[in-house]
């Protein structure tokens, strides 16, 4: 037989006619959807106005989603369109969202995370981490640092508080605040409170704030010498935020009265920043600066003495006579040191002496330690 008549698997019977219509019944679905309504009409735009009108089948899905939120006993996750921008930190910056009174609330009930601009917090699925944008909202978390917060008037858009959590001064404090302040309080359940953190420890308790707002540079050298004792740290290729957190909380502590940190390829402030600070990085301005070396002989120009912490240093860190003088501590990453750069334009590199041989202490270690010396040496001066 000719052509490919014997292969296996050759159709046996004719085949099928063709398709038949649908005699019309179909003829709804072919009709256009009308028109696009502009961005003031559409309620999940952040540009729609509030004052429209609903669309039927939209006020139908929020009123659902509210009853079955109130059902299950959660947030719905409709979010709030329509809310004002502040911003936070020292010297001001880009503001995101926040919340006046009745905060988190809109046409789908109270404090949702949905996809609105006043969305209250943000969404992590189970088993990833989150990736925001730079000018996204960050929700800082652990007790100290929402109280830190709180004190130190920080805008904030909505209280986050586990249900069942043990309730001590601080809870009592931040609740009460955030009472004060107007910011919405928001009761979730642990476990939703863990998805919205991506797993991070929180205490049962979670603040959204806008992004930190860094303070100018050129303002952190003229506040520092305004001081009898100037004194600022620069980190150099930090890239854990829990260090640069832990770095923050050890200059609050000894008396330095800044930070500044490269803009690229260095850890900025998050919500672990925030929580390894201990809420300190409301106290101690931070400054991001485009080139740490430019930034660095701009405060010899100022009258700084820079002082870089290198484990081959040629000064013992206990023979620091200048740490009495105005001082900037350079610390390096806790692999690689001191970049080359920054290590030539330092005018004194400094070693810690340890009497074991540890290859190296951890860069947070060795600025709390260097702190505490030079503290030490300005109190006996």
């Amino acid at each position: 037989m000719a052509g490919n008549s014997q292969r296996r698997g050759r159709r046996l019977t004719p085949k099928a006619g063709a398709p038949k219509g649908s005699g019309g019944k179909n003829r709804a679905s072919l009709a256009g959807k009308g028109r696009t309504l502009p961005a003031d009409e559409r309620p999940w735009h952040k540009g729609y106005s509030g004052t429209e009108k609903l669309p039927q089948r939209t006020a139908w899905k929020q009123d659902k989603e509210r009853r079955a939120a109130e059902a299950e006993g959660r947030a719905p996750k409709i979010g709030t369109p329509g809310a004002k921008d502040t911003t936070w930190g020292k010297g001001g910056g880009r503001g995101v969202p926040a919340a006046g009174k009745g905060a988190g609330r809109g046409a789908g009930g109270r404090g949702g995370a949905g996809r609105t601009p006043g969305r209250s917090g943000p969404r992590v699925a189970p088993g990833r981490k989150s990736n925001p944008s730079k000018d996204a909202p960050e929700l800082l978390v652990g007790r100290n640092p929402v109280v830190e917060a709180l004190r130190s008037q920080v805008p904030a858009t909505a209280l986050y508080v586990a249900q069942g959590i043990e309730i001590d001064d601080r809870v009592t404090e931040l609740v009460r605040t955030a009472g004060d302040r107007g910011i919405a309080i928001l009761e979730v359940t642990r476990a939703e409170l863990d998805r919205m953190t991506g797993g991070v420890l929180h205490q049962g308790v979670g603040l959204q704030v806008p992004p930190f707002a860094y303070e100018p540079f050129e303002d952190l050298v003229a506040a520092a010498l305004e001081q009898t004792a100037p004194l600022l740290v620069a980190l150099d290729g930090v890239t854990d935020p829990r260090n640069l957190g832990a770095v923050i909380r050890s200059a609050a502590a000894f008396g330095a009265q800044g930070v500044f940190v490269p803009e690229r390829r260095a850890a900025g402030i998050t919500a672990t920043a925030w929580r390894t600070s201990a809420g300190a990085a409301a106290r101690v301005p931070v400054s991001q600066v485009t080139n740490l070396t430019r930034s660095l002989k701009y405060c010899q120009e100022a009258g700084f003495m820079v002082v870089g912490l290198d484990a081959d240093g040629e000064t013992d860190l206990y023979d620091l006579e200048a740490a009495v003088g105005p001082l900037v501590v350079v610390v390096g990453s806790e692999g690689r040191g001191l970049s080359r750069l920054v290590g030539a334009t330092c005018d004194l590199t400094v070693s810690i002496p340890m009497v074991s041989d540890v290859e190296s202490l951890n860069a947070s270690v060795a600025a709390a330690v260097t702190l505490a010396e030079v503290a030490r040496r300005r109190a006996a001066s």
